[in-house]
């Protein structure tokens, strides 16, 4: 009788345990970065060299119409200024590895080499708009090893979703953007790391008629479709 009301008590245990558990879930915005942030105060001569890298295709790499790079209005660099205006002490590199055309499979083949060589104290990956073409199963693969790898040597990450392309009705519900969008939360959600919805951003502004005035070609946002995707990605500095 005592084995039975141990093993009952055991099993009961367990079961509150398994209630109680919480799921994995996106990481906290005001809690992630925490570490870095403190860094990001400390002075000069006990402050150190911060590095950020932007990892992605033509959106981050700054490209606009015809082909042309705007690089100080696109969203690394616009993060940049306003970091330097909360962190006056800090020196903090914004590091681009971004190639225009890229999919997260060539961006993956050369992370080691292009990208965790720079030691990023923050990874932001931004692919989706691009992997369409390789698919839902080849970019999971993908981004699952670059994530995985960071991981490994302690990296911060930031998850992207996509910003627009002008082609795709992204307010038509299973849409193959909406559909990148989804995988990668549940990437940010299994890691438990940072997400930025840009999607989800340029989501609202489309419902409301507005998509035009955020774009300068039809799958490159303009100086206020970055400056959106920065205003999200600059919630994860706040103090």
């Amino acid at each position: 009788m005592r084995l039975f009301l141990n093993c009952l008590f055991v099993f009961l245990l367990g079961v509150a345990a398994t209630a109680n558990a919480q799921p994995p879930a996106i990481a906290n915005p005001e809690t992630y970065l925490s570490d870095l942030k403190k860094e990001l105060d400390v002075q000069w001569p006990k402050n150190r060299t911060i590095n950020l890298v932007f990892h992605g295709h033509s959106v981050p790499a700054g490209y606009w119409h015809n082909h042309e790079v705007h690089t100080l209005e696109s969203y690394p660099n616009l993060v940049l200024v306003e970091l330097k205006k909360q962190y006056p002490y800090a020196v903090i590199n914004v590091i681009v590895t971004a190639i225009g055309g890229e999919n997260s499979v060539k961006g993956q083949e050369r992370f080691e080499r292009d990208v965790l060589v720079h030691k990023p104290d923050v990874l932001f990956i931004d692919y989706a708009l691009n992997d369409r073409g390789a698919g839902l199963e080849k970019a999971k693969e993908a981004w699952e090893k670059m994530i995985q790898s960071a991981l490994a040597r302690n990296i911060k990450i930031i998850l992207l979703t996509p910003s627009p392309d002008q082609r795709v009705d992204i307010l038509a519900p299973g849409n193959p953007l909406e559909q990148h969008t989804s995988q990668i939360v549940k990437l940010a959600e299994t890691h438990q790391i940072g997400l930025v919805d840009s999607y989800g951003q340029f989501k609202t502004v489309t419902a409301k008629g507005d998509l035009v005035k955020y774009m300068s070609h039809v799958n490159h946002p303009n100086l206020a479709g970055h400056q959106l995707i920065a205003g999200e990605l600059l919630k994860w500095f706040r103090k």
